[in-house]
């Protein structure tokens, strides 16, 4: 194909993905607009209170829009975005723009440890019982990977505290860090353990750590429940094709046989299993954060809906849609690095 050819294919390649992202993030904002529209409560009396007087709750409903047709609502809500405006919080009258910027570095902290702990632990379980399917060892790994799925998070989350917090007194309790330490750190990041190595304090770093560790951990044998399912269902596909046997009939080693044949062909759908894992870790760690007092963006939007603070709910679920975009679109990317024939 000619460079002008090649050119012509990309542009098109990159206009499709530009309409798809444009249409999704549309969607995901007439959804969530019209949700939040037909929800009971009412956001006015959230501002002003209960007892406030018809004409103050009047003046809020014009100050706040309410007055306008629906349409005109979504219209003026939708240029305010399109500017990177998402409003006010009407719990706290501050931007939720910066609320988002201060506690999403808080869930991607979280949501990043825990899945390099499900990918590094997992993806090896589930190769390994896919090697030895049907013995003792792919029955644990089945059985460990079952109660991930089965027992509720929160559970395990509060098991957590109470034996290595309460009773054996090995790691911090719930927060990110010790309550006498929190407003000796900078936030330049947002990122806890980042920012107490760039400030040089390795006492708050270790800190830090150790308050991250056991809700990570517990974000990870999630994941890991998922990663080491999906890579041992993906591995015995592979495992069973003619080219492992042809393999294997040619002397090469079974080491080499898993990890560079078998492993290469798995490593793209699996791509999608990390990805989805790491997107549901980033929107879904609700109920973690809630236990360990983690003031993440799961935590805000759940105070928001308690709250009735809708413009703050419409604000993170735009987040969690956008999280959900990017990610796809780098895993497509990295599809066609891995894979030509995606091409």
């Amino acid at each position: 194909m000619c460079a002008g050819g090649v050119f012509h294919a990309a542009m098109k390649s990159a206009l499709r993905v530009a309409i798809s992202i444009a249409t999704t993030l549309l969607g995901l904002l007439v959804v969530t607009f019209v949700i939040s529209r037909m929800l009971p409560a009412d956001p006015v009396l959230a501002v002003v209170g209960d007892h406030a007087s018809e004409s103050t709750i009047e003046a809020a409903r014009i100050r706040l829009g309410l007055d306008k047709p629906l349409y005109m609502q979504f219209w003026i809500y939708l240029s305010d975005v399109l500017q990177g405006d998402l409003g006010e919080s009407i719990r706290t009258g501050l931007p939720i723009s910066e609320e988002l910027a201060r506690v999403f570095p808080a869930t991607l902290e979280l949501a990043t440890l825990g899945t390099l702990i499900g990918v590094i632990v997992g993806i090896p379980l589930g190769v390994w019982a896919a090697v030895r399917k049907d013995t003792l060892i792919d029955h644990v790994v089945r059985f460990v990977g079952l109660i991930g799925y089965s027992v509720p998070i929160f559970w395990l989350g509060l098991m957590g505290l109470l034996v290595f917090y309460a009773k054996l007194d090995w790691l911090p309790g719930p927060g990110r860090l010790d309550f006498g330490y929190e407003d000796l750190v900078d936030p330049v990041t947002g990122l806890m353990t980042v920012d107490t190595l760039i400030a040089g304090d390795f006492d708050l770093f270790r800190n830090a750590l150790g308050h991250l560790i056991m809700p990570a951990s517990l974000l990870g044998y999630f994941s890991l429940a998922y990663i080491s399912r999906m890579t041992r269902s993906l591995m015995l596909g592979q495992l069973r094709q003619e080219y492992i046997l042809t393999a294997r009939v040619k002397g090469v080693s079974e080491t080499r046989v898993i990890w560079r044949h078998a492993m290469r062909n798995v490593l793209v759908p699996l791509l999608t299993v990390i990805a989805l894992s790491y997107g549901n870790l980033l929107e879904g760690s609700v109920l973690t954060e809630t236990v360990f007092a983690w003031r993440g963006l799961g935590l805000y939007i759940t105070d928001s809906i308690f709250g009735q603070d809708m413009p703050a709910v419409l604000g993170g679920t735009i987040v969690v849609g956008a999280i959900f975009i990017v990610i796809n679109m780098l895993t497509d990317i990295a599809y066609r690095v891995l894979d030509p024939r995606a091409k």
